[in-house]
Protein backbone atom coordinates (compact mmCIF):
# COMPACT_ATOMS: atom_id res chain seq x y z
CA UNK A 1 0.00 0.00 0.00
CA UNK A 2 1.25 3.25 -0.53
CA UNK A 3 2.48 5.85 1.81
CA UNK A 4 0.22 8.50 2.30
CA UNK A 5 2.74 11.59 3.00
CA UNK A 6 4.98 10.18 0.18
CA UNK A 7 2.24 10.95 -2.41
CA UNK A 8 1.90 14.07 -1.01
CA UNK A 9 6.03 15.00 -0.53
CA UNK A 10 6.13 13.67 -4.44
CA UNK A 11 3.44 15.76 -5.83
CA UNK A 12 4.10 17.52 -9.35
CA UNK A 13 3.41 20.87 -6.98
CA UNK A 14 6.14 20.25 -4.26
CA UNK A 15 8.28 19.55 -7.33
CA UNK A 16 8.41 22.83 -9.04
CA UNK A 17 9.46 24.65 -6.36
CA UNK A 18 12.97 23.34 -6.54
CA UNK A 19 15.92 23.27 -9.15
CA UNK A 20 17.42 20.63 -10.04
CA UNK A 21 19.98 20.14 -7.37
CA UNK A 22 17.14 20.76 -4.74
CA UNK A 23 14.76 18.13 -6.53
CA UNK A 24 17.59 15.69 -5.05
CA UNK A 25 17.82 16.75 -1.63
CA UNK A 26 13.44 16.75 -1.55
CA UNK A 27 13.75 13.18 -2.75
CA UNK A 28 16.39 12.45 -0.25
CA UNK A 29 13.74 13.51 2.62
CA UNK A 30 11.42 12.23 1.08
CA UNK A 31 12.68 8.67 0.93
CA UNK A 32 13.17 8.99 5.11
CA UNK A 33 11.78 5.83 6.45
CA UNK A 34 9.99 4.76 2.91
CA UNK A 35 9.90 1.10 2.21
CA UNK A 36 9.75 0.21 -1.54
CA UNK A 37 8.84 -3.22 -0.81
CA UNK A 38 11.43 -6.66 -1.64
CA UNK A 39 12.44 -5.19 -5.57
CA UNK A 40 15.79 -5.94 -6.65
CA UNK A 41 18.12 -2.59 -5.67
CA UNK A 42 20.72 -3.52 -8.62
CA UNK A 43 21.10 -5.47 -11.95
CA UNK A 44 22.51 -8.38 -10.79
CA UNK A 45 19.65 -9.99 -12.90
CA UNK A 46 21.02 -8.48 -16.63
CA UNK A 47 24.75 -7.28 -16.23
CA UNK A 48 24.98 -8.64 -19.99
CA UNK A 49 22.94 -5.41 -21.51
CA UNK A 50 26.11 -3.30 -19.80
CA UNK A 51 29.49 -2.63 -21.65
CA UNK A 52 32.06 -5.40 -19.17
CA UNK A 53 28.75 -5.67 -17.29
CA UNK A 54 29.24 -2.36 -15.57
CA UNK A 55 25.68 0.01 -15.53
CA UNK A 56 26.51 3.48 -15.38
CA UNK A 57 28.12 5.03 -12.28
CA UNK A 58 28.02 8.00 -10.36
CA UNK A 59 24.29 7.90 -10.33
CA UNK A 60 22.48 8.88 -7.24
CA UNK A 61 19.93 6.39 -6.40
CA UNK A 62 17.26 8.16 -4.58
CA UNK A 63 14.05 7.53 -5.89
CA UNK A 64 15.57 5.33 -8.68
CA UNK A 65 14.27 2.02 -9.36
CA UNK A 66 16.84 -0.55 -11.32
CA UNK A 67 14.14 -2.71 -13.66
CA UNK A 68 15.84 -6.21 -15.42
CA UNK A 69 13.01 -6.39 -18.48
CA UNK A 70 11.58 -9.00 -18.51
CA UNK A 71 9.00 -10.83 -20.94
CA UNK A 72 8.33 -14.14 -21.48
CA UNK A 73 10.36 -15.99 -19.37
CA UNK A 74 13.88 -13.72 -20.56
CA UNK A 75 14.96 -10.83 -19.98
CA UNK A 76 15.29 -8.35 -23.01
CA UNK A 77 17.19 -5.13 -21.44
CA UNK A 78 17.75 -3.16 -18.93
CA UNK A 79 15.75 0.25 -17.59
CA UNK A 80 16.23 2.62 -14.74
CA UNK A 81 12.96 3.92 -13.61
CA UNK A 82 12.15 6.84 -11.17
CA UNK A 83 9.28 5.56 -9.33
CA UNK A 84 7.48 9.75 -8.74
CA UNK A 85 8.30 11.02 -12.30
CA UNK A 86 6.91 7.68 -13.73
CA UNK A 87 9.82 7.78 -16.61
CA UNK A 88 13.04 6.16 -17.07
CA UNK A 89 15.89 7.67 -16.58
CA UNK A 90 17.56 5.73 -19.11
CA UNK A 91 17.66 2.52 -20.83
CA UNK A 92 20.18 -0.13 -22.18
CA UNK A 93 20.35 -2.87 -24.80
CA UNK A 94 22.70 -4.46 -26.43
CA UNK A 95 21.70 -3.68 -30.28
CA UNK A 96 20.72 -6.59 -33.22
CA UNK A 97 19.57 -6.53 -36.44
CA UNK A 98 15.87 -6.33 -36.36
CA UNK A 99 14.37 -9.44 -38.39
CA UNK A 100 10.77 -8.62 -39.45
CA UNK A 101 8.19 -5.73 -38.87
CA UNK A 102 7.44 -3.40 -35.59
CA UNK A 103 5.63 -5.30 -33.89
CA UNK A 104 1.46 -4.65 -32.39
CA UNK A 105 1.48 -2.13 -30.27
CA UNK A 106 0.39 -4.08 -27.10
CA UNK A 107 1.42 -1.83 -23.78
CA UNK A 108 2.91 -3.42 -21.16
CA UNK A 109 3.43 -2.81 -17.06
CA UNK A 110 5.61 -4.05 -14.18
CA UNK A 111 3.63 -5.94 -11.31
CA UNK A 112 6.91 -5.33 -9.46
CA UNK A 113 6.11 -2.05 -9.05
CA UNK A 114 3.18 -1.86 -8.02
CA UNK A 115 2.93 -5.42 -5.55
CA UNK A 116 6.15 -6.56 -2.95
CA UNK A 117 6.85 -9.96 -4.01
CA UNK A 118 5.56 -9.62 -7.54
CA UNK A 119 6.44 -11.52 -10.57
CA UNK A 120 9.18 -9.69 -12.11
CA UNK A 121 7.33 -10.46 -15.61
CA UNK A 122 6.12 -7.18 -17.40
CA UNK A 123 2.26 -8.07 -18.14
CA UNK A 124 0.04 -6.27 -20.76
CA UNK A 125 -2.44 -3.96 -19.64
CA UNK A 126 -6.14 -4.98 -18.85
CA UNK A 127 -9.06 -2.78 -19.79
CA UNK A 128 -9.16 -2.12 -15.97
CA UNK A 129 -6.11 -0.26 -14.41
CA UNK A 130 -5.70 -1.91 -10.57
CA UNK A 131 -4.96 0.94 -8.53
CA UNK A 132 -1.80 0.34 -7.31
CA UNK A 133 -0.44 0.20 -10.68
CA UNK A 134 -1.90 3.57 -11.43
CA UNK A 135 0.22 5.04 -8.51
CA UNK A 136 3.44 3.31 -8.98
CA UNK A 137 3.98 3.55 -12.70
CA UNK A 138 2.76 5.31 -15.78
CA UNK A 139 -0.42 3.83 -17.36
CA UNK A 140 -1.60 4.40 -20.93
CA UNK A 141 -4.46 6.70 -19.86
CA UNK A 142 -1.86 9.31 -18.68
CA UNK A 143 -0.57 9.58 -22.83
CA UNK A 144 -4.17 10.09 -24.13
CA UNK A 145 -5.08 13.84 -25.30
CA UNK A 146 -1.56 14.76 -23.79
CA UNK A 147 -0.24 15.91 -27.50
CA UNK A 148 2.72 13.64 -26.57
CA UNK A 149 3.78 10.32 -28.30
CA UNK A 150 5.36 7.54 -26.55
CA UNK A 151 8.93 7.75 -27.32
CA UNK A 152 10.79 4.69 -26.84
CA UNK A 153 14.15 4.65 -24.87
CA UNK A 154 14.61 0.98 -26.36
CA UNK A 155 13.73 1.05 -29.68
CA UNK A 156 11.93 -1.92 -30.75
CA UNK A 157 13.65 -2.16 -34.34
CA UNK A 158 16.81 -2.38 -32.67
CA UNK A 159 15.68 -5.67 -31.37
CA UNK A 160 16.32 -8.87 -33.52
CA UNK A 161 13.30 -11.46 -32.05
CA UNK A 162 9.89 -10.78 -32.24
CA UNK A 163 9.82 -11.30 -28.44
CA UNK A 164 12.86 -8.86 -27.78
CA UNK A 165 10.45 -6.06 -30.13
CA UNK A 166 7.51 -6.94 -27.93
CA UNK A 167 9.39 -6.21 -25.06
CA UNK A 168 10.10 -2.49 -25.60
CA UNK A 169 6.56 -1.71 -25.40
CA UNK A 170 6.22 -1.18 -21.87
CA UNK A 171 5.37 2.18 -20.05
CA UNK A 172 8.61 1.74 -17.90
CA UNK A 173 10.46 2.36 -21.17
CA UNK A 174 8.82 5.11 -23.05
CA UNK A 175 8.85 8.90 -21.85
CA UNK A 176 6.40 11.37 -23.44
CA UNK A 177 8.24 12.56 -26.77
CA UNK A 178 6.84 15.06 -28.92
CA UNK A 179 6.07 13.95 -32.44
CA UNK A 180 8.28 15.81 -34.14
CA UNK A 181 11.12 14.56 -33.04
CA UNK A 182 9.65 11.00 -32.23
CA UNK A 183 9.45 10.49 -36.06
CA UNK A 184 11.89 13.38 -37.11
CA UNK A 185 15.51 13.53 -36.08
CA UNK A 186 15.22 11.43 -33.27
CA UNK A 187 14.45 8.35 -35.69
CA UNK A 188 17.44 9.06 -38.34
CA UNK A 189 19.73 9.06 -35.36
CA UNK A 190 18.05 5.63 -34.56
CA UNK A 191 18.54 4.86 -37.73
CA UNK A 192 22.08 5.72 -37.84
CA UNK A 193 22.97 4.38 -35.04
CA UNK A 194 21.46 1.08 -36.57
CA UNK A 195 23.86 1.36 -39.96
CA UNK A 196 26.97 1.82 -37.96
CA UNK A 197 26.55 -1.22 -36.55
CA UNK A 198 25.88 -3.27 -39.25
CA UNK A 199 28.71 -1.14 -41.01
CA UNK A 200 31.61 -1.32 -38.79
CA UNK A 201 30.62 -2.82 -35.55
CA UNK A 202 32.29 -5.90 -35.39
CA UNK A 203 31.57 -7.20 -32.01
CA UNK A 204 28.48 -6.35 -29.58
CA UNK A 205 27.49 -2.35 -29.90
CA UNK A 206 25.98 -1.42 -26.01
CA UNK A 207 23.35 1.32 -25.92
CA UNK A 208 22.00 3.37 -23.44
CA UNK A 209 19.56 5.96 -23.81
CA UNK A 210 17.65 8.17 -22.01
CA UNK A 211 15.75 11.65 -21.18
CA UNK A 212 16.55 14.57 -19.85
CA UNK A 213 14.69 16.81 -17.24
CA UNK A 214 13.69 20.73 -17.14
CA UNK A 215 16.11 22.71 -15.12
CA UNK A 216 13.89 25.07 -14.26
CA UNK A 217 11.18 22.73 -12.95
CA UNK A 218 9.37 19.53 -13.90
CA UNK A 219 6.71 19.45 -16.95
CA UNK A 220 4.00 16.65 -16.57
CA UNK A 221 1.57 14.97 -18.76
CA UNK A 222 -2.05 14.25 -16.59
CA UNK A 223 -0.03 16.20 -13.69
CA UNK A 224 1.50 12.71 -13.57
CA UNK A 225 4.46 11.91 -15.65
CA UNK A 226 7.32 13.80 -15.92
CA UNK A 227 8.68 15.58 -19.11
CA UNK A 228 11.93 16.03 -20.71
CA UNK A 229 13.28 18.59 -22.79
CA UNK A 230 16.01 16.78 -24.10
CA UNK A 231 16.55 13.14 -25.25
CA UNK A 232 20.14 11.63 -25.04
CA UNK A 233 21.82 8.64 -26.29
CA UNK A 234 25.19 7.02 -26.50
CA UNK A 235 26.65 3.92 -28.03
CA UNK A 236 29.62 1.19 -27.32
CA UNK A 237 31.39 -0.57 -29.46
CA UNK A 238 35.02 -1.66 -28.07
CA UNK A 239 35.73 -4.22 -31.42
CA UNK A 240 35.26 -2.28 -35.04
CA UNK A 241 36.89 -2.40 -38.48
CA UNK A 242 40.30 -2.03 -38.36
CA UNK A 243 39.89 0.17 -41.89
CA UNK A 244 37.35 3.17 -40.96
CA UNK A 245 36.54 5.93 -43.74
CA UNK A 246 37.92 9.54 -42.53
CA UNK A 247 34.35 11.02 -40.95
CA UNK A 248 33.20 8.00 -39.15
CA UNK A 249 36.86 7.71 -37.45
CA UNK A 250 36.16 10.25 -34.38
CA UNK A 251 32.62 8.05 -33.97
CA UNK A 252 34.10 5.05 -32.46
CA UNK A 253 34.53 3.05 -30.01
CA UNK A 254 31.54 5.33 -28.69
CA UNK A 255 30.12 8.40 -29.65
CA UNK A 256 26.66 9.94 -28.18
CA UNK A 257 23.88 12.67 -29.28
CA UNK A 258 21.53 14.87 -27.71
CA UNK A 259 18.14 15.81 -29.22
CA UNK A 260 15.79 18.30 -28.10
CA UNK A 261 11.88 17.45 -27.22
CA UNK A 262 10.85 21.15 -26.69
CA UNK A 263 10.45 23.26 -29.92
CA UNK A 264 10.96 26.56 -27.34
CA UNK A 265 14.44 25.53 -25.93
CA UNK A 266 17.17 27.47 -25.78
CA UNK A 267 20.42 26.54 -27.33
CA UNK A 268 22.70 25.63 -25.19
CA UNK A 269 23.02 22.33 -25.94
CA UNK A 270 21.07 21.71 -28.98
CA UNK A 271 22.06 24.61 -31.91
CA UNK A 272 18.46 24.96 -33.98
CA UNK A 273 18.67 24.27 -37.82
CA UNK A 274 17.20 27.36 -39.71
CA UNK A 275 16.65 25.26 -42.90
CA UNK A 276 15.10 21.83 -41.31
CA UNK A 277 11.90 21.51 -42.85
CA UNK A 278 9.05 23.16 -40.83
CA UNK A 279 7.39 19.64 -39.43
CA UNK A 280 10.35 18.79 -37.60
CA UNK A 281 12.46 22.21 -36.92
CA UNK A 282 13.72 22.78 -33.64
CA UNK A 283 13.69 19.08 -32.93
CA UNK A 284 17.05 19.06 -33.96
CA UNK A 285 19.94 16.42 -33.01
CA UNK A 286 23.68 17.52 -32.12
CA UNK A 287 26.01 14.56 -32.42
CA UNK A 288 29.06 14.77 -30.09
CA UNK A 289 31.93 12.76 -28.25
CA UNK A 290 30.89 10.41 -25.42
CA UNK A 291 32.46 12.73 -22.77
CA UNK A 292 30.91 16.08 -24.01
CA UNK A 293 27.74 14.35 -23.53
CA UNK A 294 29.03 13.22 -19.83
CA UNK A 295 28.90 17.06 -19.26
CA UNK A 296 25.86 17.81 -20.18
CA UNK A 297 24.55 14.96 -17.86
CA UNK A 298 26.37 16.09 -15.32
CA UNK A 299 25.79 19.64 -15.72
CA UNK A 300 21.81 19.17 -15.56
CA UNK A 301 21.13 16.15 -13.44
CA UNK A 302 24.03 17.21 -11.10
CA UNK A 303 25.38 13.74 -11.01
CA UNK A 304 28.89 12.83 -12.22
CA UNK A 305 27.71 10.29 -14.56
CA UNK A 306 29.87 7.73 -16.38
CA UNK A 307 27.76 6.00 -18.85
CA UNK A 308 30.39 2.78 -20.04
CA UNK A 309 33.35 1.58 -17.99
CA UNK A 310 36.36 3.31 -19.21
CA UNK A 311 35.19 5.05 -21.08
CA UNK A 312 34.36 2.50 -23.81
CA UNK A 313 38.08 1.16 -24.36
CA UNK A 314 38.80 -0.21 -27.83
CA UNK A 315 40.23 -3.87 -28.11
CA UNK A 316 43.62 -4.16 -30.06
CA UNK A 317 42.99 -4.14 -33.68
CA UNK A 318 44.62 -7.23 -35.19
Amino acid sequence: MENPAALKCFSPANFKMHSSIGVIFLLLRCFDGLVLGELHQDFSQCLDFFYKGTPPQGINSVGYQPICQRFNNQYRFASMYHRQSRAPLYSAYVISSANGKRPKSTWKYEPQLAFSQASPEMKAFNATVDQNVIESQAVPQDYSHSNYTKGHLTPSMHHNTQDDRAATFTLTNVVPQRAGSNSGPWSSLEKEVMRKFKTFCEGPMYVITGAMPYADGARWINNRVSVPEYMWSAYCCPSYAAELPRDVRPTFPAYAAVGRNDRDSGEEFVAVNPKARASVRRYDVRKMPLETLEGILAQRLAMPISLFDGQCQSLPQL
